[in-house]
């Protein structure tokens, strides 16, 4: 009995013990989730970040998201710290309020759009606000992509050059294109400019081209660019800046509206010096070089004393005007030059830059006789066929008519001596001689009143000669302010003003045929500049030349007396 009892009371206490333990688990289990519920709380963070992707390529962007859920109103965190790496492209603030499961929550929201500025690893740096601090959040930036991934771009930049390999001060074209599948505005973008090398904007298109059969609208820029040493030049890559979806005139936030930012890949291009083979004594790499002659008037109507102008223009296909050299001075006995101060242009288009160099001499001959004009060769090297060419404006032989200018100063001729003549002596008149004078007197009187009678019959021709040599003047003023508009203006003034209409007339002299063509050929001009797409450049040297051709020639003012005309056939 007694053993059964000790036996009892053992397996008793036994179990007294594992529940004793149990006890004590149980404990320590619900410590210790009550410490982790209350680290859990103590660690919740008021100011939290978050971005949509931590890899992305050089020319892509990411958003970064920062909520505040803190009691504390106001303020904002300092995002300037972002700009160390990134750059700020938008930001949009929103406070929010909503009841979830029953439970009410409010919060402050940011939101970034971010580029970067560099590869490699990158950290979205934390933020403080109201003394919390967010996370840093690691960022992989990898190299721009060589084409659009799928269908995902919905913006990309393409860079294209002509040539891989180029000569020194040889023109390179830069074409910059911009694809897009949706709607852009607000489009900025950063000039081109390369350190060493000259830089112009030609052409600016827009069209549409489809790639894997989705349509792309294309924004494209072209440049010429001129590198001034050999060497490498660097292309350096461009960000374009602009907002997508449709602009709303009514909203004052488009929320809708992102803003993207798209980064060009650069491209190095090799350049090379002047190919030591190179024998011209300038270096002048061009596509095509031209030379063209012109005169004011027919050289072989070339007379002693009058002056005729020579027009030479220099043209070059891929070159700039101030990279054109200047022609050879002409020094030939007999003949006298003037030459003009040379005009430069460039006219640009999508093939690049088109220079050119005129011109302009008045050459006038002291004698008569026969005269050649050497022959001009310019060397240059053709950048199409990699080879040194020549181009040569051919001699020209002319004849100058006419009789020499005898240049010895006859005024510089003393008087010839003369026999002395005895100083006569002062005679009192006498009746007669009181006679003679008085008939004298009144002849010139009477020679007096006729001029008088018939000056006061000329003065309106007078007066209309003036008022035709004031439309000559505003022609000349106008030709050499080189506006287009007014020269029109001012030579229908002329046309209509002048004594011949220079119209469809069949009885002109031969000066009025002169000044017909000269006419035709001022107009041509005015034309190209007028009416012409493109607009064509004005030679305004040649446009001088041909008004004052025209002011120099004109018609005088008609005699009195009736010019002597057939009857009419039919009245």
């Amino acid at each position: 009995m007694v053993t059964l009892f000790m036996a009892i009371s053992t397996k008793m206490i036994d179990q007294m013990s594992v529940i004793k333990d149990l006890k004590a688990q149980l404990a320590q289990g619900l410590t210790a989730l009550l410490l982790l519920t209350i680290a859990c709380v103590a660690n919740a963070q008021d100011l939290t970040a978050s971005v949509d992707r931590n890899e992305l390529a050089i020319n892509e962007t990411f958003t970064l998201t920062l909520r505040y859920s803190g009691k504390q109103s106001g303020g904002q965190p300092d995002f300037n710290l972002l700009e160390q790496d990134f750059e700020v492209l938008s930001r949009q603030q929103s406070n929010q309020y909503r009841v979830i499961n029953g439970r009410a929550e409010s919060f402050v929201e940011w939101t970034v759009i971010l580029a970067p500025l560099k590869e490699g690893k990158l950290f979205v740096p934390s933020l403080h606000l109201h003394g919390e601090v967010s996370d840093a959040i690691p960022i992989t930036v990898n190299q721009a992509g060589q084409a659009p991934a799928g269908q995902n771009r919905k913006a990309f930049l393409e860079v294209e050059t002509d040539k891989e390999i180029i000569f020194v001060q040889e023109q390179l074209l830069v074409k910059v294109r911009l694809y897009t599948t949706v709607g852009l505005h607000d489009i900025a973008t950063d000039p081109l400019q390369i350190p060493g090398a000259h830089v112009e904007k030609v052409d600016e298109q827009r069209f549409e081209r489809r790639i894997d059969g989705v349509g792309h609208a294309v924004y494209e820029l072209t440049y010429a660019v001129f590198p001034e040493s050999s060497g490498q030049l660097q292309i350096p890559s461009l960000n374009y800046v602009a907002v997508t979806g449709r602009r709303d005139p009514f909203s004052l936030f488009n929320r809708n509206a992102q803003r993207i930012r798209l980064r060009s890949e650069t491209k190095t291009i090799q350049v090379e010096p002047k190919p030591d083979s190179y024998s011209g004594s300038h270096w002048l790499p061009a596509a095509s070089l031209g030379l063209v002659q012109s005169w004011s008037k027919n050289p072989e109507e070339f007379k002693v004393g009058e002056p005729i102008t020579r027009i030479i223009t220099l043209r070059a296909e891929g070159l700039r005007a101030a990279q054109l050299p200047p022609l050879p001075q002409l020094n030939i006995d007999g003949l006298k030059t003037y030459p003009d101060q040379p005009q430069q242009e460039n006219q640009p288009g999508p093939g690049g830059i088109d220079g050119s160099r005129i011109e302009t001499t008045a050459i006038v001959a002291t004698r008569p006789g026969s005269y050649q004009l050497p022959a001009i060769t310019i060397t240059w090297w053709d950048t199409k066929t990699k080879r040194q060419r020549a181009t040569q404006l051919p001699a020209f032989r002319f004849t100058v008519s006419g009789v020499a200018n005898n240049t010895a100063s006859e005024t510089n001729q003393t008087a010839v001596d003369r026999p002395n003549i005895p100083p006569s002596s002062s005679v009192e008149p006498g009746f007669w001689q009181k006679i003679a004078i008085i008939a004298i007197a009144s002849h010139l009187l009477w020679i007096i009143y006729i001029y008088r009678s018939r000056r006061s019959k000329v003065v309106k021709p007078n007066i209309q000669a003036k008022k035709a040599n004031n439309i000559d003047q505003k022609l000349i003023d106008s030709a050499k302010n080189g506006d287009a508009i007014d020269i029109n203006n001012a030579l229908i003034q002329w046309t209509d003003k002048s004594p011949t209409k220079y119209k469809y007339r069949n009885d002109i002299d031969s000066q009025d045929s002169i000044n017909q063509e000269t006419i035709e050929k001022l107009k041509k001009e005015l034309d190209g500049a007028l009416y012409q797409i493109p607009a064509k450049p004005m030679n305004r040297q040649l446009v001088q030349l041909l008004v004052q051709r025209l002011t120099s020639t004109s018609v005088s003012p008609p005699s009195n007396t009736p010019r002597s005309r057939l009857p009419k056939l039919f009245t």
